[in-house]
């Protein structure tokens, strides 16, 4: 599965999900971009958007979009607070639909 990660999001995240395609915001060249262009940008490559922006779902509308949006709800975006998350991430990554929004929480 092709995944996208916002750059709010360490990077180094993607080393936790090996058995992805894993490509960040600023790999794709795509910072700096407001969340409607950015996910518009990335329904076009990946399958699901990973951020930790908690307000992203009140901002935008995804329900037309051929991409799911996984939300990481954490105390903070720091890598160890976000690793325990992984194992719940993989499993909804498994049934996401497109055009949603997953809070993933521990």
């Amino acid at each position: 599965m092709r995944l996208l990660v916002d750059e709010c999001v360490p990077a180094r995240l993607k080393k936790a999900l090996p058995s992805h395609v894993v490509s960040t915001v600023p790999q794709e060249g795509w910072s700096g971009n407001t969340n409607g262009t950015l996910l518009a940008l990335a329904a076009t490559k990946f399958d699901p958007f990973i951020t930790v922006d908690k307000n992203l779902p009140y901002q935008q509308n995804t329900s037309k979009l051929a991409l799911a949006v996984f939300v990481l709800d954490a105390q903070s975006n720091e890598l160890s607070y976000l690793l325990p998350l992984v194992p719940a991430l993989e499993r909804a990554l498994l049934a996401h639909t497109p055009g949603t929004y997953v809070v993933v929480c521990a």
